[in-house]
């Protein structure tokens, strides 16, 4: 039941002691602004270091061929290691849980991508759709390869946002004819990449990949080939089926890293974010230790303000104020000070957040790790609850001793 008298009175001992109750306040204040700021930057950082990995799939494997290391079975080393379209068929016969699986080549020789006058000297590549799905090429105009350019080897390429705008400028691509080595190729989309060196990535063209070996002479020949395993299969384990079945085929050795050469984005993936999980187990227990600094602060201060408040208890008492009521009084004005000043944290916390993202994105600067400060809305709504709890419980202390008080003993006391 809403009791005015007794709001009024706690409002009234608050504006008594101004310079007291705000020295509380900020301690709790400070506190929960802490562990927002703290929770946000160690996202921010989260966030950055995950664009890094950019937009491609997080446990791919990159695999790409080399020369042998390792005599094996009376052959020498040195020998170099070819892969064809039969051993990108054996892989999808052979080896399970592949859930994509996709090779590329790149066009060979000296040459540039002509469009009327303009020219840029840019890599192109052949690639199958499912490659740029793993790699993360992120469309921006028009659109990226599909599965009936692939089978009908047609001539379309997607270049790269760096490449569109040397060869167009703020122009749309799209639908033009740009020339490689000779060959007229319809631009269908362009892309763009992001995350570590994205720019560089953007100075590419793909082209399909039957295209490729149909008209730039590389018949069965497989530079690379990118895969992702399926849901719950872990890529490192696919690694080493993946290089058992090649070094059966290609006859070198499987201990052999030098014939094969494999880049596994998951264990790089993994190990970054494991090391994330420490940094917000760290950042939880600086955050929750301030914050219980400034509720132990609280309970003191309540400790002090029962003591001041003995002879008036006790008045209380005796003219028939129940145990419940002394304790409403102190928990409330407890609660009062913890939830609000918390609040206020959590708003101001939340604040200085959204203003260093709105910098960021308004000033349109990239911190190399640090992206998009945020604080989960679950966790802020935690935050309050467990700050009205724990005002409640550095009240209650005081609270039950201003209640044990017995009025002959508070009319004497000083």
């Amino acid at each position: 039941m809403f009791d005015l008298d007794k709001w009024q009175e706690i409002l009234g001992t608050m504006q008594k002691n101004k310079l007291r109750t705000f020295l509380t306040a900020f301690g709790v204040f400070w506190g929960i602004f802490m562990l927002v700021l703290l929770l946000g930057a160690g996202k921010g950082l989260e966030n950055g270091v995950y664009n890094r990995f950019g937009a491609g799939a997080k446990n791919s494997i990159y695999l790409w061929t080399g020369k042998t290391a390792l005599a094996h079975k009376g052959m020498s080393p040195g020998r170099e290691i070819k892969l064809t379209n039969q051993d990108i068929a054996s892989v999808h016969r052979d080896v399970d849980n592949v859930q994509i699986l996709s090779p590329r080549n790149r066009v060979l020789g000296e040459f540039t991508i002509n469009y009327k006058t303009k020219n840029g000297s840019y890599q192109v590549f052949g690639a199958e759709p499912g490659f740029l799905k793993i790699n993360g090429e992120i469309p921006f105009r028009g659109r990226l390869l599909n599965e009936i350019d692939e089978r009908e080897k047609r001539k379309v390429v997607v270049i790269g946002d760096q490449v569109s705008k040397v060869l167009f400028g703020e122009g749309d691509p799209v639908g033009e004819y740009v020339n490689i080595k000779g060959i007229h190729f319809k631009v269908v989309g362009t892309f763009k990449m992001r995350g570590n060196n994205s720019s560089r990535r953007e100075e590419r063209a793909y082209i399909p990949f039957s295209t490729l070996q149909t008209a730039f002479n590389q018949p069965n020949q497989v530079q690379m080939m990118a895969l992702v395993a399926e849901p719950g299969v872990s890529a490192k384990d696919m690694e080493g089926r993946l290089r058992n079945l090649l070094a059966e085929r290609h006859k070198f050795s499987s201990e052999d890293k030098m014939a094969i050469g494999v880049e596994n984005t998951e264990a790089e993936f993994l190990k970054v974010m494991g090391l994330f999980n420490g940094i917000k187990i760290f950042v939880w227990i600086v955050g929750i230790g301030t914050l219980i600094a400034g509720i132990v602060g609280v309970s003191n201060i309540m400790l002090i303000i029962v003591k001041e408040r003995t002879r008036e208890i006790g008045v209380r008492k005796a003219l028939g104020a129940t145990p419940f009521s002394i304790v409403s009084l102190i928990l409330q004005e407890s609660v009062v000070i913890t939830a609000f000043s918390g609040y206020l944290g959590l708003l101001a916390g939340t604040g200085v957040l959204a203003g260093l993202e709105y910098l960021m994105e308004s000033s349109g600067a990239e911190a190399p790790f640090f992206a998009n400060p945020e604080v989960d809305p679950g966790v802020a709504l935690a935050a309050t609850f467990i700050l009205v709890i724990s005002g409640a419980l550095a009240g209650l202390m005081p609270a039950l001793k201003a209640a044990r008080i017995k009025p002959i003993e508070a009319l004497r006391a000083d």
